[in-house]
């Protein structure tokens, strides 16, 4: 089968939602004549016209707005937020009106809309551009929040969010976009809110999503050759949380490592460790570990931005201090 880019198989998950269906809408900052800042709505305009694919103005609060009333009337609408810095600018329109009008009209409202975010850094677009904001919306009743980090999630994701009654926020990490790989067969794909193991083993469970799954898989490999079998577990959805499959894959190994783009502090890592302390303490044989973003606005020279993300030898050296029998512990308080 020939490969396919991230930023290629989004595209046609939205090409195939606008033809499938009249009522599905994109919106957003650039998606129309520009195709998009990351050209993952390139030439969807030409195929769909100016009424299907809409180039807002430089108003996030308006424009997603605008979405969320287009799903109350009974349309299906993507809103696009260039990055997820800027969404920022709409959480009064997420927060107090998609999240809650289900409960506050007693389910007589639902707000099918769709809000795509690109999101994380390594692009050395700095403080207002690289954040990885997820753990936020993953804090709201009323939201789904999905983090696709797969060429197929990427691409069948879409549709299932849109066939949900409730809004959903997708995360796209722009370090993601340029990646290839085979498409896999439709009926592959879990359900959205089903975690998935992408790698199986016996030793330690690495918990990640999004941008840092690749980290994690390749961290993975490097501990195979050092004789550490661990296995790799892709969220994919942040809210609602598939503890299920968490708690099972420690059950099985005994210890947990959690890779996190975004800070420690407070964080969708933090969720995610709280979970297995509260409903797997017994499971453990070692402290749960993460490995996260350091506490600091992302810089933009690039060594810098590099020196405070997640990198696959941070995740080797904590997985090895985890198997050591009697440091297990032995680590940096804070």
């Amino acid at each position: 089968m020939d490969k396919i880019t991230f930023r290629e198989a989004s595209r046609a998950g939205i090409a195939e939602a606008l033809k499938d269906d009249s009522r599905v809408f994109l919106i957003g900052e650039d998606v129309g004549r520009y195709g998009g800042c990351y050209a993952v709505s390139k030439g969807l305009l030409d195929s769909f016209g100016a009424q299907r694919i809409i180039d807002a103005p430089l108003a996030e609060a308006g424009f997603v707005g605008a979405g969320i009333g287009a799903a109350i009337g009974g349309m299906r609408p993507i809103v696009e937020i260039m990055t997820v810095n800027f969404s920022l600018l709409a959480l009064d329109q997420i927060i107090n009106n998609a999240a809650t009008l289900r409960h506050m009209s007693g389910g007589q409202i639902s707000v099918p809309v769709v809000i795509r975010m690109s999101c994380g850094a390594g692009k050395q677009l700095a403080a207002q551009h690289s954040h990885s904001f997820e753990g936020l919306y993953a804090h709201i009743p009323g939201l789904k929040v999905l983090y696709p980090g797969t060429i197929g999630d990427a691409r069948y994701m879409l549709k299932m969010a849109l066939d949900d009654p409730d809004p959903v926020i997708i995360f796209e990490h722009v370090m993601l976009y340029n990646m290839e790989a085979e498409l896999p067969e439709k009926q592959t794909i879990a359900p959205m809110e089903k975690a998935v193991i992408r790698r199986t083993g016996h030793d330690l469970s690495i918990i990640t999503w999004g941008g840092c799954l690749y980290k994690a898989m390749d961290a993975a490999e490097q501990l195979k050759t050092l004789g550490i079998d661990a296995e790799v577990v892709d969220l994919r959805c942040l809210r609602p949380l598939d503890r299920v499959t968490i708690l099972d894959s420690v059950r099985r190994t005994h210890k947990a490592l959690i890779v996190d783009e975004s800070w420690k502090s407070g964080g969708m890592s933090a969720e995610v460790s709280a979970t297995i302390a509260e409903l797997g303490l017994w499971y453990l044989d070692a402290p749960i570990n993460r490995v996260c973003s350091a506490e600091v606005p992302i810089p933009y020279a690039y060594h810098l931005e590099q020196a405070s993300l997640p990198q696959v030898a941070q995740i080797i050296a904590v997985a090895k201090q985890m198997m050591e029998p009697f440091n297990a512990s032995i680590r940096d308080p804070l």
